[in-house]
């Protein structure tokens, strides 16, 4: 039976070297093999290794890859992750990771992003984003400034979408590696009799799917657009991962196809947990 696999690609950036904690953190709990994956890029190289040129920088990359995966080896294979290695690939960056996770049937991505100032200014069209829309796997993304914590309250948005059902058993699965507790939470702009019968049919129809005690539901209304009310009450709640579906008509594409990230500086500042396949 193939191990749970995370893939873990990174650019040597601070953001990229937060992902890993996460990956590894995850790993353990989930029993997985990790895989740190770089793809040259000489920009990238020319900001690491400013006197070499890229031919001379990928024996200096290896070393840190290796240095690397000595230290997650050293951290966690005691504490339940199956295995680590690194894997350098050239190519296309995110080409090469999408090709990679497709061929190799990868369980989750886990990458940095900057942040509030990668998303603020274009967060479509950025690395972190181009691999969320494309990848056929689950892809978690991870803020610079986030350190990992044990999280104690997960936040499923929900659209009253049929793949709920299966969505959120991936949330029970993180969920109970921590004991943490999970809000399915729907927001809406307006507060009528239509949105609280769809509430109601949701908790019916996700009760047979979940074995799981930990969990609330929530039916919030938001004058505003309803992802900033998502935002608010990720703020009052004190949820550390938000979790959304990645399909059509859901939080996901609301969220990353217009400009709300824009107005959105603390929700991006949270983890992502982007569920893309079900």
């Amino acid at each position: 039976m193939k191990n749970y696999t995370i893939l873990c690609p990174i650019d040597f950036s601070e953001s990229a070297l937060n992902a890993i904690e996460y990956s590894a953190k995850l790993g353990e709990k989930l029993g997985a093999e990790l895989i740190i994956f770089h793809v040259p890029d000489m920009e990238d190289y020319q900001k690491l290794f400013p006197s070499k040129a890229l031919e001379d920088s990928l024996p200096a990359a290896r070393k840190k890859l290796e240095n690397l995966v000595k230290v997650v080896q050293e951290e966690s294979i005691d504490k339940g992750l199956v295995s680590c290695r690194s894997l350098i690939m050239e190519g296309k960056t995110v080409k090469t990771i999408l090709d990679y996770s497709e061929n190799n049937k990868i369980d989750l991505i886990v990458m940095g992003t900057e942040g509030i100032n990668e998303f603020k200014n274009n967060f479509i069209g950025t690395n972190s984003s181009r691999v969320v829309q494309d990848a056929s796997c689950d892809v978690f993304i991870i803020p610079r400034k986030v350190f990992f914590k044990p999280p104690r309250k997960l936040v499923y948005a929900t659209d009253y979408l049929e793949e709920d059902k299966l969505a959120i058993q991936k949330v029970v699965q993180i969920a109970e590696c921590y004991s943490a507790e999970i809000d399915v939470v729907h927001v809406s702009s307006k507060s009528n009799i239509i949105d609280k019968a769809q509430y109601e049919y949701l908790k019916e129809e996700l009760a047979p799917f979940i074995s799981y005690e930990k969990v609330n539901y929530v039916l919030k209304s938001y004058r505003d657009e309803p992802a900033l009310g998502l935002e608010n009450y990720l703020i009052t709640s004190r949820g550390n991962i938000l979790f959304t579906l990645s399909k059509k008509k859901s939080w996901f594409e609301k969220l990353f196809t217009n400009n709300l990230s824009k107005k959105m500086s603390y929700f991006i500042n949270k983890p992502l947990y982007v569920i893309k396949s079900v």
